[in-house]
C-alpha cells in the first residue's frame, strides 16, 4: 500500500505516517518509486500505537513493543506499571473531583471559607499535590 491508501485506512495523516517512521515506530518498504509503500501489516501497529498512546505511553515507549520487523512485543512488566499509574491516576482525579462537588455545595459563604477548599489550596500552594503526582508517575521519555 502506499503512503495515501495507508492515511484513508487508517486515518492517520500521512506527516504522521512520516514522523512514525522517522521515530522507528514503522517501516515503509524498499520501493523503486518516490512515494513510500507499506506492508499491510502497519495497519496493525498502527493500531497498536493508538492504542499505547491512548494509554498514555509515550512514543519511544511504544517503539520497544515492536521487534525490529515490526512484531508486536510487549513487555507484560511495562503494562502492569502503566496499570498501576493510571489506577493511581484515577485516585487522583476521583479525589479532585469530590473536592470540586464539595465546592459547588459548600455551605461556606465563599470558597476562602471553606475548610475543605482552604485544605486544597494549601496542598497546591505547598506543592504536596505537584510532588505527589512526580511521585506517582515514573519517569518516561516522550
Amino acid at each position: 500500500m502506499d503512503i495515501s491508501e495507508v492515511a484513508k485506512k487508517s486515518g492517520v495523516a500521512a506527516s504522521a505516517l512520516r514522523y512514525y517512521e522517522r521515530k522507528g515506530l514503522i517501516h515503509s518498504l524498499e520501493s523503486d518509486g518516490s512515494r513510500r509503500k507499506f506492508a499491510p501489516a502497519v495497519l496493525d501497529q498502527l493500531a497498536l500505537i493508538a492504542l499505547g498512546q491512548a494509554a498514555g505511553f509515550s512514543l519511544d515507549e511504544i517503539r520497544v513493543m515492536f521487534t525490529p520487523n515490526g512484531e508486536p512485543n510487549i513487555d507484560r512488566a511495562m503494562l502492569a506499571a502503566k496499570a498501576d499509574e493510571l489506577e493511581q491516576m484515577v485516585v487522583r482525579l476521583k479525589a479532585m473531583i469530590r473536592s470540586l462537588r464539595h465546592a459547588v455545595v459548600c455551605p461556606a459563604t465563599s470558597h476562602a471559607a471553606c475548610p475543605s477548599f482552604q485544605k486544597l489550596l494549601k496542598a497546591a500552594a505547598s506543592g504536596a499535590l505537584e510532588s505527589r503526582q512526580r511521585q506517582l508517575a515514573p519517569n518516561r521519555s516522550k
